[in-house]
């Protein structure tokens, strides 16, 4: 592709050389750099790209795309040089270019929020996908597309990366995409060149805010309310504090959802359910859609979660039996996420790893007045002391026993992790057992449940590893739960107090 036809939407000064320079590959990381590449010098955190030019230049890289002219007073003759005052702007852009603007191709779903993006975004693509329509999936967990599902390192993946996702979705007949957009995402331009089709905003609260994040509350709150900016139509929950705020500026058509007050879509008659060993809610939904809706993932903010799954889904032409069918069986892997043992008691494994996340399943799950809470957990090591006195004070009120066990230790031991656990245990007077293999401890809080019981497994949710000594070994506790399962109904181990 011609240099021309990629910088077709970016501002640029033409330093030198020729804009008719074919390029066979837009790169960021200079390492990646091979013959006839464009070299996009990022600047970031840790490192800036511009020290890497001469590098980029002896490996092929044919353009360079700079934000310092004196960075490039060194570069051959016959390689292009272009300065644009952002890189990471222009990389958006170039990307968009070069994969021939994939997000023109599909449907655009974004979501933006503090909680519910991850849960939300797999009920929108589960729901699209039980109504016989396919949906491509950006996120924390993965990038998904087709049967394909890649492990993610950022939430909002770098601009590159979406976009060549976004192709790949075209090329394997997605109709739609459903994205997880982060405030870093959204402030670093990752996202930049998309007109999201719908954006869709969850809630916000205190999150993020550090010096390599956000400076402040305000800023994280800016950051967020640019997707209203970028997107066709909102879909807002206008019963969080911050939905006027998210919306100031904004330049799309805008719906709301509510459980409140008036809205677009409203929830009323709110209940909980356990059905069977199943927790979820039922809602009776009206205005957008007039109908009683179930879903199978416990709390009050899966009520939020399936709202705005039913305003965007609705908006989009899905037919409302559909849409109500897909929600009541959706699951979420890793959050809160039910996995089916026993019909006397329930097994849940959440990705909870801080205070606040597992204040809130804890709490979720004393709505549904459980016989006890049993949690299992442990904490990361090389990690902030601080998280686990707070893990283990939320824990420590709101769980009737805690297990501790190891979680992904790093080059911590786990006995020390956990002794620090038990500093905030101690401020409840907290009972407790510890037991440092995980799988021995998921086995003993499976063979010692008692009617009623829920058991939380919480910290690894949809991980399918634990780290040790900078080495990562499989365990999935999906497979350990089924296996614990088996060996009980094969008599290679027992139950003390009831069958399964």
């Amino acid at each position: 592709m011609k240099t021309s036809d990629l910088c077709e939407k970016i501002e640029y000064r033409l330093l030198q050389g020729s804009m008719d320079t074919e390029v066979a590959d837009v790169i960021y990381d200079s390492r990646k750099v091979t013959e006839g590449t464009m070299f996009v010098c990022m600047v970031g955190a840790v490192t800036d790209g511009h020290k890497y030019i001469p590098d980029a230049v002896a490996k092929g890289a044919k353009v360079i795309v700079a934000e310092r002219e004196e960075a490039c007073k060194d570069v051959p003759e016959d390689v292009t040089v272009l300065l644009v005052e952002s890189a990471r702007h222009a990389l958006a852009y170039l990307s968009a270019a070069y994969f021939d603007y994939p997000a023109k191709k599909l449907t655009t779903i974004g979501l933006t929020g503090t909680k519910g993006k991850t849960t939300t975004t797999y009920i929108i693509q589960d729901v699209l996908r039980q109504a016989g329509r396919k949906a491509g999936l950006i996120g924390t967990i993965a990038t998904v597309i087709g049967d394909k599902s890649i492990p993610a390192r950022n939430t909002t993946p770098e601009s590159y990366e979406i976009h060549k996702a976004m192709a790949a979705m075209v090329e394997a007949g997605c109709e739609f995409m459903v994205m997880e957009v982060s405030s870093q995402g959204l402030k670093f331009d990752r996202t930049a060149g998309i007109q999201f089709d719908y954006g869709i905003f969850t809630n916000l609260s205190e999150d993020h805010i550090g010096p390599t994040e956000h400076p402040d509350f305000a800023d994280y709150l800016e950051c967020k309310s640019r997707l209203f900016r970028q997107c066709n139509t909102g879909i807002v929950n206008a019963d969080d504090p911050y939905a006027e705020q998210i919306l100031e500026g904004s330049t799309c058509q805008v719906k709301t959802f509510s459980a409140e007050k008036q809205a677009d879509l409203m929830a009323s008659d709110i209940r909980f359910l356990n059905e069977d060993g199943k927790l979820g809610m039922h809602f009776a939904a009206s205005g957008m859609m007039n109908c009683q809706a179930k879903i199978h993932i416990p709390g009050r903010f899966s009520v939020y979660n399936a709202l705005a799954t039913m305003a965007v889904c609705h908006e989009l032409g899905i037919p409302d039996d559909a849409i109500l069918a897909g929600l009541e069986d959706v699951q979420v892997k890793g959050r809160v996420e039910m996995i089916p043992i026993s019909k006397k008691f329930n097994v849940i494994i959440d990705y909870a790893h801080n205070d606040v996340s597992t204040r809130s399943v804890l709490k979720t799950l004393r709505e549904y007045d459980p016989g006890r809470i049993v949690a299992v957990f442990g904490c990361g090591g090389n990690r902030s002391k601080v998280r686990r006195y707070d893990i283990g004070e939320a824990a420590g009120e709101l769980a009737d026993l805690c297990i501790l066990t190891s979680d992904n230790p790093r080059f911590e031991k786990v006995e020390d992790i956990n002794n620090d656990i038990k500093v905030g245990l101690a401020k409840h007077d907290a009972e407790y057992i510890e037991i440092i293999d995980r799988r021995e401890a998921i086995a003993y809080a499976i063979t010692h449940a008692l009617p009623g019981d829920m058991i939380i497994l919480l910290g690894k949710g949809h991980e399918t590893y634990v780290e040790i000594e900078g080495v990562k070994h499989h365990f999935s506790e999906h497979e350990v739960v089924r296996e614990i399962a088996e060996d009980i109904r094969a008599g290679r181990r027992k139950m003390e107090h009831i069958t399964l």
